[in-house]
């Protein structure tokens, strides 16, 4: 039965969540207030689902009965940040000329999320015999984690759904894999001396310069080995590291040095083969450098970030469903990472397939184009429309 809330066009539902300045670092509680009073005027009950510090929260809700075997729309909240960037207006306001609708999220992703919540009269209207569920997370940007208290309760006092799509932009090509990413911190701890004196201390610096060789000739090897797929670009697991500091000045043996690095595999990497490679580089840089001299220091690694792959699953419902709603004949590859993994890791079929090119996610004047959000909207539309017959 129709509720009475407030209906929305897209664009105008899209305006309101750009409105609301949600960069990762930044709570969302006032963007998910919005978001549970307009499904609840609509008589949607809202699961808020918060994070440990009361400061962000997820929302879940279900459209049609609740039972297994519904289609899960999952997007997040978040966007990345604007300071440093250059934009031609504010990007939390939003702005349409040219065909564009320009503002921060406006493809990534809030596009896709405002299509959702649009259309929810009309899911309603629909008498779904198959259920819709909503899921909108925080913190895609950084970790991945804002999904799963979530993906935690499917199956157990939520219903546990059949697929999961997940609206990141890929033009609504229907993507069936990416490449995970895992972050690490490695703190060098070395012992000072004077420059003059080398075998009374441990240069962490050094040490660190050769930890860095050392993922470089991790990254060479999995060049070599390239991605047997072919359907990656770049063609291969890749490892980078992105900040090196350390030290205190020119004669000093340095006591600190911290780099941070990252791995993005291929879906059928061994998640332990970097971490192993890695350790026994750490093993010999401590044994031949950093004690050389003595028993004077350590090397630790936090694993900060682990966001698992999304692997490619030939014939799955998601993919079959993607497939036919997007009329297409054949998934991709994204070189980007989602929470799609995290669905798929819990066992429910999963694909990504939104509105919008990745191209101009976080990026200054960020955009979606009409036709984008029409495309985006005609899909949503034909799922609506399979979950009702």
């Amino acid at each position: 039965m129709l509720g009475n809330g407030e209906r929305f066009s897209p664009l105008d539902m899209l305006a309101r969540l750009v409105s609301f300045d949600t960069e990762s670092d930044k709570p969302n509680l006032a963007l998910i207030d919005f978001v549970c009073s307009y499904l609840e005027g609509w008589g949607v009950p809202c699961l808020r689902l918060p994070n440990a510090t009361g400061d962000k929260a997820a929302v879940f809700a279900t459209i049609g009965p609740a039972i297994d075997g519904g289609v899960v729309l999952s997007g997040h909240t978040d966007v990345v940040p604007v300071a440093g960037q250059s934009w031609s207006s504010d990007p939390f306001v939003l702005r349409v000329a040219d065909g564009r609708v320009y503002g921060r999220g406006a493809v990534d992703m809030k596009g896709f999320d405002a299509l959702v919540l649009a259309l929810v009269p009309d899911m309603l209207a629909a008498d779904l015999k198959r259920p819709i569920h909503i899921l909108l997370s925080y913190d895609e940007e950084t970790t991945c984690l804002g999904s799963m208290d979530a993906i935690a309760r499917f199956g157990a006092d939520v219903p546990r759904p059949g697929a999961v799509i997940v609206g990141e932009p890929t033009g609504m090509e229907v993507a069936d894999a990416h490449k995970s990413i895992v972050t690490c911190l490695t703190t060098v701890h070395g012992h000072e001396a004077h420059s003059a004196r080398p075998a009374l201390g441990a240069n962490a610096v050094a040490a660190a310069c050769e930890l860095v060789a050392g993922l470089n000739r991790i990254a060479d090897l999995m060049i070599e080995r390239g991605d047997p797929s072919g359907r990656f670009d770049p063609a291969a697991t890749t490892v980078h590291v992105g900040t090196i500091h350390g030290g205190t000045a020119r004669n000093i043996l340095a006591k600190v040095c911290r780099f941070h690095w990252e791995y993005r595999g291929l879906p059928d990497l061994d998640p332990g083969e970097i971490p192993r490679l890695f350790a026994d580089e750490v093993e010999r840089v401590t044994r031949e450098r950093l004690n050389r001299y003595g028993d004077y220091g350590r090397i630790e690694t936090l694993e900060e970030v682990d966001i698992p792959g999304l692997a490619p699953e030939a014939g799955s419902e998601a993919e079959r469903l993607g497939l036919r709603l997007a009329g297409r004949n054949r998934t991709i590859a994204v070189p980007y990472a989602t929470e799609a993994g995290r669905f798929q890791r819990a066992g429910i079929p999963t694909i990504v397939c939104g509105p919008g090119d990745i191209a101009q996610a976080h990026q200054p004047d960020e955009f979606i184009t009409l036709d984008a959000l029409r495309r985006g909207e005609r899909f949503l539309r034909a799922l609506i429309e399979a979950c009702a017959s």
